[in-house]
């Protein structure tokens, strides 16, 4: 690398996490990984080979493209395509023996034909809408009408039925369901009773897995938790998996009056030290926390002054002594005890620790420990 601009991630810290939310649940029900959108920007191949081999065997991804290429990496088990089954996918879903998600009659009769034509068996699970009104059908003449249409499709075969929560991660003080999520689950059960009981059940989300036993059915779904950002409070030790660091590129001595970047945004109010760090907007680091965040160097927080580059981020380094070209900054971690997390720079950023995560784009070369 020319530039020290990188993105660690530890999968003993995935695999900490996934062993936490397997010892959750009781020893029947399974736990899926969400490992879509690159997993959460940790590595979706990387993520689920660290699993297989803890003994996960069922994953969920949002697109048919993501489970082809976890197909062709050589992952195994059963992969759940979270979107809706679409026509231009059933071809290669059913090739590559992806689980779709179906809620239509239509969508059944199309994989039942795609499947007849390839002389296979198209895998589905059933996705009610409950109350998030994303995707999902809602109504009993809905689950009627679906429960019709798998009953006369030969080769269809439903190895799941499942929901979503809106709004799991907003508990009540005393860290019980609030209202909506308990209403969601009430739905879900009375739409399920349309369809055969044998079928496996999951709802529970991150949240949802920590909050609700009675929400854990034959299987948990697994995402943000995972990579070590638990969506509620939890004493559970949860270790976030990313790390991201660059280096100092350039320390200028910046007169009081002048100003700092773009837009002249920051104006000094008094003689400083003000140092370059080389990650911008370009490599997916916020724009928005712009005189608002802060960087470690030295084991200390540099505030961000003026306005995040697309390549450059100046910091003040003014009480920081000894700050020189090549020193390590860090982004996201720890540094001499210090530490700034996701939901930190989410917090500066206007945002959740989600798009924190998702956001390092692909020019950040990504390092694997512990693989």
């Amino acid at each position: 690398m020319l530039r020290q601009n990188r993105v660690e991630i530890d999968m003993d810290a995935i695999r900490n996490n996934y062993r936490i939310l397997r010892d959750q649940v009781p020893a029947g029900v399974k736990v899926m990984p969400v490992i879509k959108a690159n997993a959460y920007g940790h590595g979706m191949l990387e993520t689920a080979a660290a699993l297989s081999g803890m003994g996960a065997s069922h994953f969920a991804v949002a697109l048919p493209e993501e489970g082809i290429e976890l197909r062709l990496g050589g992952v195994e088990g059963e992969v759940l395509v979270l979107g809706a089954a679409m026509p231009r996918a059933a071809e290669d879903c059913v090739r590559y023996g992806l689980t779709q998600t179906v809620f239509t009659p239509d969508m059944v009769r199309l994989l039942d034909h795609e499947a007849a034509a390839q002389d296979r068996e198209a895998l589905v699970h059933v996705k009610l809408d409950t109350g998030m009104n994303r995707i999902g059908l809602r109504t009993e003449e809905e689950a009627d009408a679906l429960a019709a249409a798998l009953a006369a499709a030969s080769r269809v075969r439903v190895t799941g039925i499942y929901t979503h929560f809106a709004d799991a991660d907003n508990p009540l003080p005393d860290g019980g369901m609030n209202a909506f999520t308990r209403a969601q689950l009430k739905r879900f059960r009375e739409l399920r009773a349309h369809f055969d009981p044998a079928i496996p059940a999951h709802v529970a989300n991150s949240a949802m897995s920590l909050l609700a036993p009675e929400a854990y059915f034959d299987m948990i779904r697994e995402g943000i938790s995972l990579y070590g950002y638990p969506p509620v409070p939890t004493k559970l030790p949860f270790m976030p998996a990313m790390s991201w660091y660059t280096e100092i590129v350039h320390v200028k001595r910046v007169g009081a009056g002048e100003s700092i970047g773009y837009g002249c945004t920051y104006v000094a109010p008094r003689d400083m030290i003000v140092a370059t760090a080389a990650v911008g907007y370009g490599d997916g680091y916020h724009r928005a926390v712009s005189n608002r965040g802060s960087m470690l160097v030295h084991g200390r927080r540099a505030p961000i002054v003026g306005r995040v580059c697309m390549d450059q981020t100046m910091l003040d380094v003014t009480d920081i002594p000894g700050v020189q070209a090549g020193d390590e900054t860090v982004i996201l971690g720890s540094q001499d005890g210090e530490r700034i997390d996701a939901v930190e720079l989410a917090g500066w950023a206007g945002t959740i620790s989600y798009e924190v995560l998702l956001a390092v784009t692909a020019r950040v070369p990504r390092i694997y420990l512990h693989a």
